[in-house]
């Protein structure tokens, strides 16, 4: 039977697919992610909802034209559009087969002429029962287990129920899995009855594979349950071999149960150990469950449960340790021998209780057996507590990690060493839990583990720089580890059983203490390490560091010796810091350049004097910063203190006309704009003190600039001088070169104590300055500067700021300026 066909052409809209056909007599859902394709479906969509979808030659191919597409294509109508944010997902039914006669336009969308091509269907008996064979082998493919969605068609087809032979052959088609040009060669094709053929033998192969995969998956299936088989007939072999004592001592499980008797874990675990293994016994070998249990066995057993390493506390000893690795650093070294003292103190009065104890638990059991109290009970009272955890804070480079070997070292007790900096996740800290795949433990509980050992030194470095994000607070999980009255049983994630932490010495080390958390902070007990002074590091570079470097490098043999002037030379003009990390650089920068002459068999020099630091080194890095300084109106020296130890700030201050702004430059943080501004009011509140007219602010601007505008600075210290020089330029009389300030400022000009004494002192008699000005109530802190600075520099207290004032500034006022004020403003005055 022919259909009777009408020859018909249409404009309409165009889509291109990807990877994909679609028949006619078909229902399917499209997926439209470009701009021209979605444009097309809602112009269709708007209109009579005709859409003609024609299959793409290449499917990476992004803006398809006429050439890259098929010109057999089908007519579907939209019945559903669903716009998501990244693509529509539209539902068409196929209508019509149609070929592509002309493209009339590209954009905003494809537009095309298309004619409809007639269905040559004869319905004859060979054509209905090929029809019914191609509708039995899909339902055996669909028995077979071919992964389908239960469409309204497919539950047709399966069914039974009657379907024109068209809609028999297009529904199938559209269902085979095979490539996109074989579909299209499906589509294409004008005989339906070899049409019918071809999806007749398309869909005969994938029976015939869906066939073998069944085959396979049943030999699968069977080899697996006979693999179950041999474990049990195994398991149970085994447990005979038990009975008769027969079994062999190299099993894992007795090997694993050897291992836990023998690791002398507290009760509690071991049963929680045992109970783990009779699991992993039970398990079959192929079970995955049993390599978690494996290795979660191995890390019980490895804990140093029982391993103890003995304390040799020796005041003398860890005296001189300390002072055979490190130079200078006096207070710190006294702190920590007060630590091993009290440590000493408790570890002896331990040992005479365990010694009474053991004479009275004698005499109790002689007692007779109806006495109320037996031999071992223990009183009740728990063990006196580890002292507090030490906390080592300074700026880089001042020796706190290296102290901390020494102190293993003196103590004679292993060393574990973890960094903190930039540990994010909680897991880190306290492991993950052994349901993930590849869990671990934390650190702590690993660097214990390696030590081998239940009482190392265990230094945390870094621990001002835990970060926190949405894993969790390192931080917070340190709380319990650090705590002597928790970390007896310091619980690990992994474990999941707890720990003795009370044996371990804990030693934290961080370059800030504000970053740490007020909670964590609490459980420190801070020592603070400062700067070292000029002295300080030339007899570290002598008496560690050159001999450091020259075993290094190779040249022990050598006896290269190098000057004092030398050493000092490359302290002052080559380094510029509160550690002694650039001094070593620059140190092995000089024994590469040696052993490069070695290397090529050229004459070395035995003393490397100034010449030879110029020579390896180059022209000098830094200057003395007051070395070109010079009395001026309007620029201050100020003391500040950052996380690498002291430094100096100049304050610099420029009027000019204006209408009484005042201006902050310099990255300068809230608490340094605040100082300024409370020193323009003073000067503005006293301006008859310093011969200003009444309203001089309102002619005149003011702009206040800190130096070195990339760093952040911040504070109250830079008060009186951020005033001293604003004073300085409204009165136009110079401060001197020679001076450093600090102190914060109130408004009524009272100078406020600030913090970081020493740190400052320090940097100030590396730039050079001669006289500090500190506020009075820091007079206290001078006890902690070395005598060789106290001896070099003068120290000037002050309470207000007039007091600063007359040291700092290079004259004094004149009685006439206090009594008589200008008339003019200051910035046209001339001094």
């Amino acid at each position: 039977m022919i259909v009777p066909y009408k020859k018909t052409l249409r404009t309409v809209p165009v889509v291109a697919l990807r990877g994909s056909v679609v028949f006619p007599l078909t229902e399917a859902i499209l997926n439209f992610g470009r701009p021209k394709s979605k444009a097309a479906v809602q112009s269709a969509f708007q209109g009579d909802r005709l859409l003609a979808v024609f299959a793409q030659k290449d499917a990476r191919i992004a803006a398809p034209t006429k050439e890259d597409l098929y010109t057999v294509g089908t007519l579907v109508t939209i019945q559903q559009v669903m716009p998501t944010d990244m693509e529509t997902h539209v539902l068409v039914n196929g209508v019509a087969k149609i070929r592509l006669v002309t493209m009339e336009r590209e954009e905003p969308f494809l537009v095309a002429h298309v004619e409809e091509m007639p269905i040559d269907i004869r319905d004859n008996e060979e054509e209905r029962a090929l029809i019914k064979q191609i509708t039995e082998l899909f339902k055996k493919a669909i028995n077979l287990g071919k992964p389908l969605e239960p469409t309204h068609m497919v539950m047709r087809l399966v069914s039974g129920s009657a379907l024109d032979a068209a809609e028999v052959v297009s529904q199938i088609a559209s269902l085979l899995e095979i490539k996109t040009s074989d579909k299209q060669a499906l589509l294409e094709e004008q005989d339906f009855k070899k049409l019918a053929e071809k999806v007749h033998e398309c869909l005969a192969q994938e029976v015939n594979v869906l066939e073998i995969e069944r085959t396979i998956q049943v030999k699968t299936q069977r080899r697996f349950e006979e693999q179950m088989r041999k474990a049990m007939l195994r398991e149970r072999r085994r447990t005979i071999d038990e009975e008769l004592g027969e079994a062999e001592d190299q099993d894992e499980i007795t090997q694993l149960r050897k291992k836990i008797d023998a690791a002398g874990m507290p009760k509690d675990v071991e049963e929680k150990a045992n109970k783990e293994l009779e699991r992993l016994a039970q398990m079959s070998p192929h079970n995955p469950e049993g390599g978690y249990l494996r290795n979660y066995l191995d890390w019980l057993v490895e804990m140093p449960w029982s391993v103890l390493t003995p304390n040799n506390v020796s005041i003398a000893h860890a005296a001189r340790v300390l002072e055979e690795d490190h130079h200078g650093l006096e207070k710190a070294k006294e702190r920590i021998l007060e630590f091993l003292a009290v440590m000493k103190v408790k570890q002896d009065s331990k040992n005479q209780k365990s010694k009474i104890s053991k004479l009275a638990a004698r005499a109790i059991n002689q007692k007779s057996e109806d006495g109320e109290t037996k031999a071992g009970e223990k009183d009740g009272k728990s063990e006196p507590v580890s002292p507090t955890i030490l906390c080592f804070i300074g700026p880089p480079g001042v020796g706190k990690t290296s102290i901390g070997k020494s102190i293993a070292r003196a103590l004679g007790r292993k060393f574990v060493r973890i960094s903190l900096g930039g540990v994010r996740d909680e897991a880190e800290i306290r492991g993950h839990r052994r349901t993930y795949v590849g869990a671990l433990p934390g650190r702590i509980v690993q660097g214990i583990r390696n030590a081998g050992t239940r009482n190392p030194i265990f230094m945390l470095d870094e621990i001002d720089k835990i970060g926190i994000d949405f894993r969790g607070d390192p931080s917070a999980a340190l709380l319990e580890a650090l705590d002597p009255e928790q970390n007896r049983e310091f619980s690990d994630h992994y474990l999941e059983v707890p720990f003795d932490l009370s044996q371990v010495m804990f030693i934290c080390t961080g370059n800030m203490l504000d970053t740490i958390p007020p909670a964590l902070r609490d459980r420190l007990e801070v020592i603070r390490f400062p700067g070292y002074t000029e002295e300080e590091k030339y007899h570290i570079a002598r008496r560690f560091l050159w001999p450091k470097q020259i075993e290094a490098h190779g040249l022990s043999g050598r006896h290269i010796e190098i000057t004092p002037q030398a050493i000092r030379e490359v302290i002052r003009h080559y380094t510029r810091e509160s550690g002694v990390r650039n001094i070593e650089r620059n140190l092995a920068t000089m024994c590469r350049k040696i052993a490069r002459r070695v290397a090529e068999g050229k004459d070395v020099v035995r003393q490397i004097t100034l010449n030879q630091v110029h020579e390896f080194l180059g022209v000098q890095k830094f200057t003395s910063l007051l070395a070109e300084r010079r009395n001026e109106a309007g620029v201050a020296t100020g003391l500040a203190v950052t996380p690498t130890g002291g430094e100096i700030l100049f304050v610099e201050v420029a009027l000019m006309p204006g209408k009484g702004r005042l201006t902050l430059t310099g990255q300068l943080g809230d608490v340094m704009q605040e100082s300024a501004k409370a020193a323009f009011s003073y000067a503005r509140s006293h301006w008859g003190t310093f011969g200003l007219v009444r309203d001089f602010a309102k002619d005149i601007d003011v702009h206040i600039h800190v130096p070195e505008g990339a760093v952040p600075k911040d504070g109250p210290s830079a008060g009186i001088a951020l005033a001293t020089a604003l004073i300085s330029a409204l009165t136009k009389i110079p401060v001197r070169a020679d001076i450093g300030l600090t102190g914060e400022i109130t408004l009524r000009g009272r100078v406020l104590e600030i913090g970081g004494v020493k740190e400052k002192v320090i940097a100030a008699h590396s730039a050079g300055i001669k006289t500090v000005i500190l506020p009075k109530d820091n007079k206290k802190d001078l006890e902690d500067i070395p005598e060789k600075i106290k001896g070099e520099i003068k120290f000037v207290f002050a309470s207000e700021l007039e007091e600063v004032l007359k040291v700092a500034l290079t004259r004094p006022l004149s009685k006439e300026q206090k009594e008589t004020p200008r008339t003019t403003p200051a910035y046209l005055a001339v001094s």
